[in-house]
């Protein structure tokens, strides 16, 4: 009798999940955001002790056409009271990165990029932040009116960074290589555009987290939470996955 009624209920679950793929209906991706005991020095080391402790998320989703080689990205995040800290590791191939303004078109290198709403009220309402392989960054604050505001420079350089690669790659590395980037990014910098949930035990957010590079001999579009589409735009927010502070 146990036995049918477990058989029964996994034929629920089945059920349940082919008519949520027929309807084109995805549960969004969910990542738990630890707090860090203490302030963590900005390396770009993957493997020190703090965040040996700390889950990581799969960059995985390709949109677009593949590649003939297929980057492997993670990323891992942490909070305290002051920062949000995030750290990058990319097992990557064809690296090319030459962007060393602010807010230059860093999109175009071997890139990294972390796009969040701070604000359950306001999903729609949300930071792009993109930093490539060489630490150089752009960020944006972008309005449910789809109005885009750039940070500026000075700002800009109240994020720290850490990356393992050299600020400028040219011609690109065709071999293989993984790579490093880590930063704390400050919460005050977000409450000058935005109000801001506080991160605390219970405070959600919405975000995804992406692997790009057109500027080279293997372009790529990768996602955390899938996007829709068939052309790769990385700003819908309406496919944001859920980033939930612990």
């Amino acid at each position: 009798m146990k036995l049918n009624f477990f058989v029964f209920v996994v034929s629920l679950i089945l059920v349940s999940c082919k008519e949520q793929k027929k309807n084109g209906i995805r549960e969004k991706e969910r990542y738990g955001v630890v707090k860090a005991d203490h302030p963590l020095k900005i390396d770009g080391n993957w493997d020190k002790p703090e965040w040996q402790v700390v889950e990581p998320l799969s960059i995985n989703n390709f949109k677009g056409n593949k590649p003939d080689f297929l980057p492997d990205a993670q990323a891992k995040i942490m909070y305290d009271d002051n920062y949000l800290y995030l750290i990058f590791k990319v097992e990557d191939r064809y690296v090319r990165t030459i962007t060393t303004e602010y807010n230059g078109p860093v999109w175009e290198d071997a890139c990294v990029e972390f796009f969040f709403s701070p604000r359950k009220a306001q999903a729609r309402d949300y930071f792009n932040l993109e930093i490539n392989s060489g630490g150089t960054p752009l960020m944006h604050y972008n309005d449910s009116s789809k109005k885009s505001y750039p940070l500026s420079t000075g700002i800009l350089k109240n994020i720290e960074i850490a990356h393992s690669l050299p600020e400028i790659i040219d011609p690109e590395i065709k071999e293989h290589t993984t790579w490093t980037l880590e930063y704390k990014l400050p919460l005050e910098i977000l409450k000058k555009y935005s109000a801001v949930d506080p991160p605390k035990k219970g405070t959600v957010w919405q975000g995804n987290f992406y692997k790009i590079a057109e500027n080279n001999s293997n372009p790529h579009y990768i996602t955390w939470a899938p996007i829709g589409g068939e052309v790769p735009n990385f700003h819908q927010p309406e496919f944001f996955g859920i980033l939930e502070f612990k």
